[in-house]
């Protein structure tokens, strides 16, 4: 089994030392979260993930959900840990008082969301698409759905789910074929079928909500005729309490790769009774709030699944004995830690993991900002910024989480390839997050197509990092590091401006790239958190020298070793799509 210990100093180092977004720190309701606060509750959560939760991980993987008579069990002792988990209170922890939750912003739940993920994503995955369906509900539902649904979500008792997928159209959603017909009491039966459902069913909850994307008859073809519809797994009586069975049904759920702790459902809905969400023929818009939601809390299951390979990585490393290195002075084995080739391995690890969760304390802010801040403005600002930095986050991380678990297996070499170990499965168990919630290649086609060519958010991006180098303080390691990062700026400059001119009169080009642009505003935007961490660091080198010398090498690292990647996906894109589109694949 793997070991996990969440990674604490880290997080309150940035709680602590990179909240810098001045509009943030003007959100009256989140000024008495305080680091008293926040610390108390990262320990409560890291003995939780690493007690009760983490263990799972590989029971989920050995004895995974079972499909019998229509009805989806759970693995071992994932009842008894969500009973604790909801008990807790941590389905509640950044959701709206008003329906019995804590309130807790963006900053404090990311860091949470990344420690349920490096515990066991296969447990998360049950209480993560709630607070989707939540949050989507909170938008976009009338009062009297919110007051009678959210209470029970919010608690834990109820999950949900979202319902997008049929087996004709996954990203093409304008193909759907489930029906709604409306009824004389104002509610809709719907008809139809849906595939790859997270949580779609299981025995953790009294009742699952599910969220399901249809068309009702005689509405607009393609996407602008879809509604969004709440359809319980059991109906719900007027006094709140759980009545009749709904027409949902299970038909099977998939044997998967990885996260075989979670069901993935094929579901059937057979004149399942459901309410409106929003707006007749809006649904695909209310649905988004859900889904660009989601796709950020994928990108941390990325970063934490790779934090969790890191740690075994670098504790395999300092015991398991192998040759000797270069400076050995006693001729006898080595830990494998000692040779160079390890630790580069471990350091690239350690410094996309690191640079990835200050982007996305940083990311978290904006989020706070956009949704909470009194200026309309500026929460438009920070939205924009938050939809700009979505695909990086979603598919960046993802793809890095990819290459981290490979490296992992690496390093543990044939201990690695077996399942004793449980590195393998970290393996398995991410592959899945640059699929689902819309592909990589689905997001970086959406990064340049719809939020670089068609605004100047990435301008405005830009001009916030070169502010940043601007006000660097003097010191010989930020002088070089703005210069590297100046470089890398200049390519994604460079690169957007070249993506503009080819859009003009050869698109192929444009596609082909879409993935390279969109790494590398993921290198340069986790070298903007370098620089702002090294800063900070250089400035409290006396406060805790070993801890502060670490962050300043590390960055050295990321600048010197990893940033370069920038200028091969530059070079790469810049090659064009002829040979791409001239290939006969006979």
């Amino acid at each position: 089994m793997t070991i996990y210990n969440a990674p604490i100093d880290e997080m309150m180092f940035l709680f602590n030392n990179l909240k810098d977004n001045e509009n943030y720190n003007e959100i009256e309701k989140f000024k008495d979260i305080n680091s008293d606060l926040v610390k108390d509750i990262l320990d409560q959560a890291a003995k939780m993930n690493q007690e009760i939760i983490h263990p799972l991980a590989q029971v989920g993987d050995e004895n995974p959900c079972v499909y019998e008579n229509g009805i989806v069990r759970s693995p071992p002792g994932y009842k008894e840990a969500y009973s604790k988990f909801i008990n807790d209170g941590w389905t509640s922890l950044s959701c709206d008082p008003k329906y019995g939750g804590q309130g807790m912003p963006k900053t404090v739940s990311t860091f949470f969301e990344e420690m349920l993920s490096s515990a066991s994503l296969s447990f998360k995955l049950y209480s993560e698409l709630s607070i989707g369906a939540y949050n989507c509900i909170l938008h976009h539902a009338n009062e009297k759905i919110k007051d009678k649904f959210l209470p029970k979500i919010v608690e834990g008792k109820w999950s949900g789910t979202m319902c997008l997928t049929e087996s004709q159209c996954g990203t093409d959603l304008g193909l759907i074929k489930t029906k709604a017909s409306k009824q004389k009491d104002g509610s809709f039966l719907l008809t139809g079928q849906k595939i790859f459902i997270t949580s779609g069913d299981h025995d953790l909850t009294e009742n699952i909500i599910h969220l399901v994307l249809a068309k009702v008859p005689g509405g607009p073809a393609g996407t602008k005729g879809i509604s969004l519809f709440l359809v319980p797994k059991f109906n719900v009586n007027d006094d709140g309490s759980v009545g009749t069975k709904n027409g949902v049904n299970t038909l099977s759920i998939e044997s998967k790769m990885g996260i075989k702790g979670s069901p993935t459902c094929v579901l059937n809905f057979d004149n399942a009774k459901g309410f409106l969400i929003g707006e007749e023929n809006k649904g695909l818009s209310s649905m988004f709030t859900m889904m660009n939601l989601e796709r950020i809390i994928v990108g941390i299951q990325g970063l934490g699944i790779a934090e969790t390979a890191y740690q075994n990585s670098l504790s395999y490393a300092k015991e398991r004995k192998q040759g000797k290195s270069n400076n050995n002075k006693n001729n006898q084995t080595d830990e494998i830690i000692k040779h160079a080739d390890i630790r580069r391995s471990l350091l690239s690890m350690k410094s996309i993991i690191e640079g990835q969760r200050s982007l996305a304390f940083w990311l978290s802010q904006q989020i706070d900002v956009s949704l909470n801040h009194s200026n309309e403005k500026i929460r438009k600002s920070a939205e924009e910024l938050v939809s700009l930095i979505t695909p990086v986050v979603k598919s960046f991380f993802t793809d890095m989480g990819t290459e981290i678990t490979n490296e992992a297996i690496q390093i543990f070499g044939g201990y690695g390839y077996t399942k004793d170990q449980g590195i393998e499965q970290l393996f398995r168990d991410n592959r899945i997050t640059p699929i689902y919630e819309g592909t990589n290649s689905v997001q970086a086609i959406d990064l340049v197509f719809r939020k670089v060519l068609n605004n100047k958010v990435l301008s405005n991006f830009i001009s916030i990092i070169k502010k940043e180098i601007k006000e660097e303080n003097g010191k010989p390691e930020l002088e070089k590091f703005s210069k590297i990062l100046g470089v890398s700026i200049n390519h994604l400059e460079e690169f957007a401006k070249w993506l503009e001119e080819k859009n003009k009169n050869k698109k192929d080009d444009v596609s082909s790239a879409c993935n390279d642009f969109l790494k590398v505003l993921g290198y340069v935007s986790l070298a903007y958190s370098w620089f702002k961490i090294t800063k900070v660091s250089l400035d409290r080198l006396n406060e805790n020298k070993n801890f502060y010398e670490e962050k300043v090498n590390t960055a050295n690292y990321y600048f010197d070793k990893i940033l370069p990647r920038v200028e091969a996906h530059y070079k790469s894109a810049k090659a064009g799509s002829d040979s791409i589109m001239k290939a006969k694949f006979n």
